[in-house]
């Protein structure tokens, strides 16, 4: 009886341990979740004028702290004439070190300068 007692205890013992190691290679196998999906970009933006700009290549923008250089992605969006001097919002993402622009918007003058060129632009049409 005694035999028979210790080789049930043995039996289970085992079963315990090759049922734990069985389990850990099925988790193994199993890609981890977090490692399927992909960080999505996040959308960033930044002000400033333009210092210097390279159509279809590369802009570089001072702000109020810093000067950051973009490349500019081909299939970015580009509202109004890019020039050095010109104000402008540029939407860019990040990858690894880079800065991609997206999009790139110039803004509008403001004050007296933006009317009065405004208007000329409006005789210069009416004469036409």
């Amino acid at each position: 009886m005694r035999k028979v007692l210790i080789i049930l205890v043995a039996l289970f013992a085992m079963a315990a341990f090759v049922s734990g190691v069985v389990a850990q290679e099925k988790k193994a196998e199993q890609p981890a979740p977090a490692a399927e999906k992909a960080k999505p970009v996040k959308a960033m933006r930044a002000f400033g004028t333009v210092s210097a700009y390279e159509a279809g290549k590369t802009i570089t923008v001072k702000g109020k702290k810093e000067e950051l250089t973009f490349d500019i992605a081909p299939e970015a969006k580009i509202k109004g004439e890019v020039k050095e001097g010109a104000r402008v919002h540029v939407m860019y993402k990040k990858e690894g070190d880079k800065r991609i622009a997206t999009s790139i918007t110039v803004a509008a003058k403001k004050g007296k300068a933006a009317k009065k060129k405004a208007t000329e632009e409006k005789k210069e049409e009416e004469k036409k």
